[in-house]
C-alpha cells in the first residue's frame, strides 16, 4: 500500500499496520449523514413545517422535535381557546386589577401595543371582545347590535402594561385580549433561535402564513410564494429571499359566504367589527416574524395606499399586497431598479 501525503510518499512495510490505517479510513464516511431533514406537525390550528441542514441525524431528530414542541407551548400559553392558558387567564382576572405574566407574554403584547400604534390602531388585539362572537366554522356572525356592544371594549390603549412590574391590567370589564395575529410570529421566532443555539445555519420554518428563513439554502436563494387568493395552487408572486421573516394575512384563512352572498373572514376591523373590504392578501417581509405578522394584518386593515405609506416609514421592512381588483402593489425596496 501507498500513502501519498504532501507530495511524500511513504512506503507501509508491516501488514498489520496497513490493516490498522485501513480500518480507520473505513470508519470515517460511517458517521457522517449531513443532509436536509423535515419535521411537519399541527399547533395554534396552523401546520407546522420544519426544514434544515444538519451534519448529524441524531441531533436532527432531537432538534426537530424540540423546535416543534415551542409551538404547544405558545399555544397552551397564548391561545384564548384554552381555559387554562396565560391569556384566557388575563382576561378573566387583568379588568379587576394589575395581573403578573410571563416575559414572553409581556414582549408579545408590547409588540402588539408597538404595531398599534404605528398604525393608529389598525391592528388591535382587544378585537377579541368582538371577534369571539363570530364562528367561522360554524358559518355565523353576531348581529349588529351584539358588534355595537362588543366595540365598546375594542381599545388597544385599555391594555395596561407596567413594565418595571412585569404586569397587565385592562382598562374596563369584558375586554378579550385575542393573539391570533402575533403569536404564531412569536413561536416561530422561538423555532428560529432554538435552531441558531444547537448550530443550525440553514433553514425554513413556517406556520401557517408565518416564515422564516435562516441562511440561504446552501449556495442558492429559498424561493418563496406568495398565494394567489383565489386560486390555491397557484402562486401570484414567487420571491428569492434569505434571512428574512415573512408573514401573509388572507381573506382565504378562515371565512365563510353568508346569505348575502359576502365574504365574512376572520381579519376584523377593529373601528366596524366587521370583515375588513377592499383587500385579499397581504405579504410583509421583515427581520423578525412577531413583527411582520402583526404588521401584515395591521396593512391588511388600513388597505393599499395607507398601508403602503406606513410601510415605507419603516426601514427593513416591505410588503406585497394584493386587492379585491386583483391588483398588486409593492413597497418600494421590491421594485426592480432601472435599467441604465
Amino acid at each position: 500500500m501507498q500513502v501519498v501525503t504532501g507530495g511524500n510518499r511513504t512506503f507501509l512495510k508491516s501488514g498489520f499496520r496497513c490493516r490498522l490505517v485501513l480500518a480507520g479510513l473505513m470508519l470515517l464516511p460511517l458517521t457522517a449523514s449531513a443532509d436536509w431533514y423535515r419535521f411537519t406537525d399541527t399547533a395554534m390550528t396552523t401546520p407546522i413545517e420544519l426544514e434544515f441542514w444538519a451534519d448529524d441525524k441524531e441531533l436532527a431528530d432531537r432538534v426537530g422535535t424540540e423546535v416543534l414542541a415551542v409551538f404547544h407551548q405558545v399555544d397552551e400559553q397564548m391561545s384564548r381557546y384554552r381555559d387554562d392558558s396565560e391569556v384566557s387567564g388575563l382576561n378573566r382576572s387583568a379588568a379587576s386589577g394589575p395581573v403578573a405574566v410571563s416575559a414572553g407574554l409581556f414582549q408579545v403584547l408590547q409588540k402588539a401595543r408597538e404595531v398599534s400604534l404605528l398604525s393608529d390602531g389598525a391592528f388591535d388585539i382587544t378585537f377579541g371582545s368582538v371577534g369571539y362572537l363570530y364562528d367561522f366554522r360554524a358559518g355565523k356572525k353576531p348581529t349588529n347590535e351584539q358588534i355595537r356592544s362588543g366595540l365598546s371594549r375594542v381599545n388597544f390603549r385599555d391594555v395596561i402594561l407596567d413594565e418595571t412590574a412585569g404586569t397587565v391590567e385592562y382598562g374596563q370589564p369584558g375586554i378579550r385580549v385575542d393573539l391570533g395575529g402575533i403569536a404564531k410570529g412569536y413561536a416561530v421566532d422561538l423555532g428560529i433561535e432554538h435552531l441558531v443555539s444547537h448550530g443550525i445555519r440553514h433553514a425554513r420554518l413556517s406556520a401557517g402564513g408565518d416564515m422564516r428563513l435562516l441562511g440561504d439554502k446552501r449556495g442558492r436563494p429559498w424561493y418563496v410564494g406568495i398565494r394567489d387568493p383565489r386560486s390555491e395552487g397557484r402562486n401570484a408572486v414567487v420571491l428569492p429571499l434569505q434571512d428574512v421573516a415573512v408573514s401573509t394575512s388572507g381573506d382565504y384563512e378562515r371565512f365563510f359566504v353568508d346569505e348575502a352572498g359576502a365574504r365574512v373572514h376572520h381579519i376584523l376591523s377593529p373601528a366596524t367589527g366587521k370583515s375588513v373590504q377592499g383587500v385579499q392578501s397581504v405579504t410583509i417581509i421583515g427581520e423578525n416574524a412577531l413583527t411582520t405578522d402583526g404588521l401584515s394584518t395591521a396593512v391588511f386593515v388600513l388597505g393599499p395606499e395607507k398601508g403602503l405609506e406606513m410601510i415605507e416609514r419603516l426601514p427593513g421592512i416591505d410588503v406585497v399586497v394584493i386587492d379585491d381588483q386583483r391588483m398588486m402593489h409593492v413597497s418600494e425596496g421590491l421594485v426592480p431598479p432601472d435599467p441604465e
